[in-house]
């Protein structure tokens, strides 16, 4: 069965389908470079990233492999992390419940402490997943795989093929509610593994397969 695709980025609804045998990871804008014009990089973007050209990034060629990484995570990582965020301040609100509820004689502390805690969540929640989302990023070309992710600190990581070990999917609980997946590349590196979240699972299955089958061209080159 071919997988159903979402619409463009920013528009978590609709889908379309791929037609028979094509990648829904595409040839990377940095594999492509020189072939052409410049201004066409080759390929589909991702369907979880099609509302993209670059995203900002100018176009790659050799050489450049720390440019901005070309797509962006499935725009329903925002919700996912959204969730996850509204999840990890249920144990302070419940707190500040129990505290309101066993203590009356301090009204005026407590209308400050919840009006802080209001305020704290209500701006963690509408604010980190879009930053989030607006910094993520995530390639795979034939000569490595790119990563960045972070808000208030941000990492950018070049994984290059010939050091992939590993290459697994991840779906906690909320990852399965929200249809996505982390797909999670192992490496000989003291760095530890390059995880890319956000994923939509047919993208995260298909990114898994074309990783596995260019690690196996680089082992076989390599013997």
């Amino acid at each position: 069965m071919t997988p159903n695709l979402p619409g463009p980025a920013g528009d978590g609804a609709g889908a379309r389908s791929s037609p028979a045998g094509d990648s829904l990871v595409p040839p990377s804008p940095r594999d492509d470079a020189g072939a052409g014009s410049g201004d066409d990089p080759g390929g589909t973007v991702p369907a979880s990233v099609s509302d993209q050209e670059t995203f900002g990034a100018p176009r790659r060629g050799a050489g450049t492999i720390l440019a901005e990484p070309a797509w962006r995570p499935d725009p329903r990582a925002r919700l996912l992390w959204g969730t996850e965020l509204v999840l990890s301040w249920l144990l302070p609100v419940i707190g500040f419940g129990v505290w309101v509820v066993l203590d009356d004689g301090r009204r005026g502390w407590q209308a400050g402490v919840g009006t802080a805690l209001v305020i704290a969540v209500v701006t963690t929640v509408a604010v980190i997943p879009m930053w989030r989302y607006a910094v993520h990023r995530w390639e795979i070309t034939e000569e490595a795989v790119y990563t960045r992710v972070g808000w208030l600190t941000q990492e950018s990581r070049v994984a290059p093929i010939s050091r992939v070990q590993t290459v697994d999917i991840e779906r906690g609980p909320l990852d399965r509610v929200f249809g996505l997946a982390t797909v999670t590349v192992t490496t000989a590196s003291s760095a530890g593994a390059v995880p890319i979240s956000g994923l939509d699972l047919p993208v995260a299955e298909d990114a898994v397969a074309r990783l596995t089958r260019i690690a196996a061209l680089h082992r076989g080159d390599a013997t």
